[in-house]
């Protein structure tokens, strides 16, 4: 019977070390978390702000974007057939 209360007692010792990394775990996962949405929210900034500085310059980007992006799907489509 002794040998059941030692096997039960390190049992639960095991499962409550196994809770406290978890717990450390998911605080740890939260603050990174918290901290990439942080980073996304200054990067959008950035973008806003540079857009808004060179308005000419971004349309031109968007422009030629779009036209590769057309060229690379309607070479795409046509080789499908």
């Amino acid at each position: 019977m002794a040998n059941m209360d030692k096997l039960s007692s390190a049992a639960e010792e095991a499962g409550e070390r196994i809770a406290d990394a978890t717990r450390q775990a998911a605080e740890a996962l939260g603050e990174k978390g918290e901290q990439l949405m942080d980073m996304e929210e200054q990067f959008m900034k950035q973008c806003r702000d540079c857009i808004r500085n060179h308005p000419i310059t971004s349309i031109s980007i968007a422009l030629a974007a779009g036209y590769l992006l057309s060229r690379m799907t309607h070479t795409c489509e046509y080789r499908r057939r």
